[in-house]
């Protein structure tokens, strides 16, 4: 029988000696800490016979999150290939602590170290991004909390100099001139919904996507009918960046995140968003050579739209054992209107066998978004002490799940919005990821929009692609850069009826 004992070295885990193996009387999959040293923070894991001794349990994190362990990044210098092109339609906004970035190009050789620009290119081709680039460059990379308490907007970024997004996304076309453009998608409005523009209150476009860590992409996702070419950094970044810059969300929430630092957060602060990362405690993405740090999940809000009120980074638990997953929850408040919205992202536990504990994971992020938006509901100076919520993830869940069960009949009134494109109203889309890997093919519905049906009403939403369009290599390939599509719908306040009579006076 394998033996390890484990020990912390900031949020990495090395096997160190082996130590008596024990049968593990827990519930399957869950392998729980039975000894565990304050001093030295050593546990000791009973690792199941039928398990991966190179994956680590999420349980080894229990004490150190409970004592606020700081997370260390776990970098490894990242594979650097180059170049793409791709097609474009138009917001979005985020809060980061900026500081400096250190943007230089990954995995270059050691005869040819040009400097690069965010996105990665070489500054001879990346005209808009020079001065950004030195700027990023001029100082270190701070490490954040890893689990910090809600706390109110602090203006602690650092400014950039604003990026034109429409000159960025000539750039971004420009760059990926070599690859197929990526699939047409409209915006739909749902069946006997009209159209909703109103200058007082302004729909609210939301932005849901799973884009791929790059280091599972290429180290250990192994999709068989991908050209490893067509997944390399240096262009796949563009095809992201540009489905973005095409629908310019408000609200943008992002799993599989592995180049937040050196990518997303300089890049969207400088196109005026604020943004929120928080990596898995355990992140596969360690596990792979050359890899750009722990992926995790981001959420992006435009700072002209929204104010930042209270945020919250959740490690989810079940069974009372804290998981490998997360969650980030924000309270912002909408500069327009003035009421608060709470937004919320998460990556639920992947694969199948795990449905119970995604139910649980489930279940214990719902517990913590009614603690929190009963909290901020009681703050709030409007007559309705209900805050609208949306919540957007890759759930890892079928509409056949418990997990998506209890979303579905929470008491917190949420409905699914990709559910409005069907003619009855009532049924997702047939897939929102579909992909080809040595075990099969797989087309499933993993991917949600959550809002609260009665606070909130989606406007329109951005349709499927078809079958042809995606194409018989399946996802990801050279014209669309991850295995899951990105979710995108328009999202309005409900009018309460004291606010109604205000608008109409205003309309006079």
């Amino acid at each position: 029988m394998t033996r390890w004992i484990l020990t912390c070295c900031g949020s990495l885990f090395k096997a160190t000696r082996t130590v008596p193996f024990r049968p593990s009387p827990s519930v399957t999959g869950v392998c729980p800490c039975f000894s565990s040293c304050e001093s030295t923070r050593v546990c000791v894991w009973w690792i199941r016979s039928n398990m991966n001794p190179a994956r680590r349990c999420s349980a080894l994190l229990n004490q150190l999150c409970s004592r606020g362990a700081p997370a260390a990044r776990g970098r490894l210098p990242a594979s650097n290939p180059a170049g793409r092109r791709c097609s474009g339609v138009g917001g979005s906004e985020m809060g980061v602590k900026r500081t400096g970035p250190q943007l230089k190009p990954s995995g270059t050789s050691s005869s040819r170290a040009a400097p690069v620009s965010p996105m990665g290119a070489s500054s001879s081709s990346s005209r808009l991004f020079g001065t950004l680039t030195q700027s990023l460059n001029s100082s270190s990379l701070a490490q954040p909390e890893l689990y910090p308490e809600e706390s109110p907007d602090q203006d602690m970024d650092q400014e950039l100099a604003e990026v034109d997004p429409d000159q960025l996304l000539r750039e971004c076309e420009d760059a990926l001139q070599s690859r197929p453009a990526r699939p047409h998608r409209d915006l739909v409005h749902p069946s006997d919904t009209a159209p909703y523009h109103h200058k007082h209150n302004p729909s609210i476009r939301v932005m849901q996507w799973n884009i791929l860590a790059q280091a599972l992409g290429e180290g250990k996702d192994g999709f068989i009918r991908c050209p490893l070419d067509a997944l390399n950094w240096q262009e796949r970044k563009y095809l992201i960046l540009e489905e973005i810059l095409t629908y310019r969300p408000d609200i943008l929430c992002l799993q599989e995140v592995d180049h937040y630092y050196d990518t997303f957060q300089p890049i969207m602060t400088s196109l005026g968003y604020h943004g929120s990362f928080l990596p898995k405690p355990w992140s596969p993405c360690l596990d792979v050579e050359q890899n750009n740090g722990p992926d995790g999940c981001a959420i992006f809000y435009r700072h002209s739209r929204f104010s930042l009120q209270a945020a919250a980074h959740l490690r989810l638990s079940a069974m009372r054992l804290p998981t490998n997953q997360v969650a980030i929850v924000q309270t912002l408040v909408c500069r327009v209107t003035g009421r608060q919205l709470c937004v919320a992202v998460t990556h639920l536990k992947a694969r199948s066998g795990w449905e119970r504990l995604r139910g649980a994971q489930g279940a214990d992020l719902l517990q913590s978004l009614r603690r929190i938006t009963s909290r901020a509901g009681s703050q709030s100076e409007s007559a309705s002490a209900i805050v609208p919520l949306i919540v957007c993830g890759d759930f890892n869940a079928e509409p056949s799940e418990d997990v998506y069960r209890r979303f579905s009949s929470s008491s917190l009134g949420l409905n699914s919005a990709y559910k409005l494109l069907s003619s009855d109203r009532q049924t997702e889309p047939a897939y929102t990821t579909w992909k080809i890997r040595p075990s099969g093919e797989s087309c499933s519905t993993l991917d949600y929009i959550w809002y609260t049906h009665n606070t909130l009403s989606v406007d329109c939403l951005l349709d499927i692609p078809t079958e042809e369009q995606i194409g018989p290599d399946r996802l990801p390939s050279y014209h669309y850069p991850s295995d899951h599509l990105s979710l995108l719908c328009d999202i309005s306040f409900r009018e309460e009826p004291h606010r109604l009579s205000i608008i109409a006076a205003l309309d006079q």
